[in-house]
C-alpha cells in the first residue's frame, strides 16, 4: 500500500483506469491499524492491476469533504471504469470481507 497526498489521491481518482482501493485512517486509531493489517493480507490475494492507496484523513480534507467520509477507519473502492461511484465500507471485520469489498469492483 502506497502512501500519499491529497493531489496524488485526487489525480488516481480522475485519471487512472486501474481498479482502485483507498484505505482512510488517522494515525492514533487502533481500529486503523487492525484494518491496515487485514487490508496487507488481502493484498497478497487481489490482483496486480488493483492499485492500493493509504492517505490520513487529518491530511485529506477536500477528498473527506468529496466523499463525505463519517468515520475511520474507512475504504474507498472504486471501479476501473470511473462510471459508477466509489463504494465506501467502514466495517472491515476479517480479510474476506475486505476481498469481497474489492473484488466487487475487480471482477
Amino acid at each position: 500500500m502506497t502512501e500519499m497526498n491529497q493531489s496524488e489521491l485526487l489525480g488516481l481518482l480522475e485519471q487512472r483506469r486501474e481498479p482502485l482501493a483507498v484505505f482512510l485512517y488517522t494515525p492514533l486509531c487502533g481500529t486503523c491499524k487492525a484494518a491496515r493489517r487485514m487490508l496487507e493480507v488481502a493484498a497478497h490475494l487481489l490482483p496486480r492491476d488493483l492499485i492500493m492507496a493509504g492517505g490520513n484523513v487529518n491530511m485529506l480534507p477536500e477528498l473527506v469533504n468529496l466523499y463525505r467520509i463519517s468515520s475511520v477507519p474507512a475504504l474507498l473502492v472504486v471501479p476501473a471504469d470511473r462510471c459508477s461511484e466509489p463504494e465506501i465500507h467502514y466495517a472491515m471485520g476479517s480479510v474476506e470481507q475486505v476481498l469481497e469489498y474489492i473484488r466487487r469492483v475487480t471482477s
